[in-house]
């Protein structure tokens, strides 16, 4: 799904969709895997739900498991979608996942925290 695209994040495509609500969301399994193998250090247990971290276009956001995402799908709050160039979603789109240092990084400036990924 996603393949290394720079010291700092990964590249993948995903359907690009419209939600309601204030977070950002995917397929849970999908989450899970794709935290799983991004995130998690294998050093004793370790949380598969915490946040990923993506980038579409200019916006950074965490992204979050949600059992009613259909696969490959990204869902996105509408005022996410504003200020991109998606104008008749669902769309397929490039989507950048930040490594696990990148999304520490990102997150502590966002207030979120990523203490337990990657510690």
């Amino acid at each position: 799904m996603f393949e290394v695209f720079s010291r700092s994040y990964y590249l993948g495509r995903l359907f690009v969709t419209p939600i309601d609500g204030d977070r950002a969301v995917m397929q849970r399994r999908q989450h899970e895997r794709i935290n799983e193998e991004v995130y998690a250090t294998g050093e004793g247990i370790e949380r598969l739900d915490a946040p990923l971290v993506m980038k579409l276009e200019s916006n950074h956001f965490p992204v979050h498991g949600d059992d009613g995402v259909p696969a490959d799908t990204l869902a996105v709050p509408e005022s996410l979608l504003d200020g991109t160039r998606i104008r008749n979603p669902p769309a397929l789109r490039e989507v950048f996942l930040a490594r696990r240092e990148r999304a520490r990084q990102l997150l502590s400036f966002a207030g979120e925290g990523l203490p337990d990924v990657g510690t």
